[in-house]
């Protein structure tokens, strides 16, 4: 829907969750704000396009916010349907984002040879069926503005989840898209039931995102998978999200205390899941994500120290 002038929301199923992608259209262009999966584009983003007489050829910049397939994963359809299109991303996720099997080694199988923990073969099959890369055509730092025709926006640097991370600044309406750059307490299900947990991964850099929206003030902050926030609700949100981070520390440097032996990663979060959220099994064993960047928070600070057990695998203790 448009859900201010000239900037639409659309909602694409992901299964029992969705992915929201944002146009924003100018007198000249149209920015594009992730691509979803490839049935997002062709089955979802075209019709409403066609329904709200938006041209896909006026698509000059598609925005990758950041290097996980249910933002990329139509890139292949924007570069087949609409041939005026720029596909952009964070320089720093350029890799990832151009090769999916460099998003599956490094990004979801990161965890697999110190921690023990890799996605499924199911899970990898999966990807490969709904997303299709292409090669990147702009790689931003951050600072950069746009001019799509008498309609002006900012690209943000907002790392955490990912190291290229991006954000984008409607400068005419104040309304920030963060896609994942910031996740509350709970990524959820379309109808707002938990799903999963927060999987920022960079700790010290996602409270310093979360610390540089705030600053902008925006009017709304506009997320993938979460209701609009619009005015306060959206600074509560970063606040909330904020708040998150010093209990999931908290959590772990205190679990780590109490076994008072090396553990590793899995252990301390079978031991301590429940404290850190509602999620069910296996979906609360992706706090690997934060968890193990937390850990690494508390051992640069010399608060715990790392080594590993007879199997190799990464354990900390005090």
């Amino acid at each position: 829907m448009e859900i201010l002038p000239g900037l639409h929301r659309i909602e694409c199923p992901i299964g029992p969750r969705y992915v929201a992608l944002y146009a924003i259209v100018g007198k000249v262009d149209i920015l594009l704000v992730d691509t979803g999966f490839d049935g997002s584009i062709r089955e979802t983003l075209v019709p409403y396009f066609k329904e709200h007489n938006l041209s896909l050829s006026k698509v000059r910049y598609a925005i990758n916010t950041h290097s996980d397939y249910d933002h990329t994963g139509g890139n292949g359809a924007v570069k087949e349907l609409m041939p005026n299109a720029l596909i952009c991303c964070g320089e720093r996720d350029r890799p990832m984002i151009e090769d999916l099997q460099i998003m599956i080694d490094d990004r979801y199988n990161e965890f697999a040879h110190d921690h023990g923990f890799a996605e499924s073969q199911e899970a990898v099959d999966f990807i490969r069926t709904v997303a299709f890369e292409s090669k990147i055509d702009i790689g931003f730092a951050g600072n950069e503005r746009i001019d799509l025709g008498g309609r002006m926006v900012e690209i943000l640097h907002t790392p955490g989840h990912s190291w290229g991370h991006l954000s984008v600044l409607d400068e005419q309406t104040g309304a920030v898209i963060i896609g994942d750059a910031v996740l509350g307490e709970s990524v959820l299900l379309a109808d707002g039931a938990p799903a999963f947990p927060p999987t920022y991964r960079f700790v010290e850099a996602y409270r310093s995102t979360i610390r540089l929206l705030k600053a902008y003030k925006p009017s709304e902050v506009l997320t993938s998978h979460y209701p609009r926030y619009k005015g306060q609700l959206g600074l509560d949100f970063l606040d909330l999200s904020l708040a998150y981070t010093d209990r999931i520390e908290k959590i772990c440097f205190e679990t780590i205390q109490e076994v008072a032996k090396p553990i590793t990663m899995l252990e301390l979060i079978e031991i301590a899941h429940t404290r850190m959220g509602p999620w069910p099994d296996p979906a609360y064993k992706y706090l690997v994500y934060p968890v193990l960047g937390h850990l690494e928070v508390l051992e640069s600070y010399g608060k715990i120290k790392r080594s590993k057990n007879s199997a190799g695998i990464d354990t900390f203790s005090i």
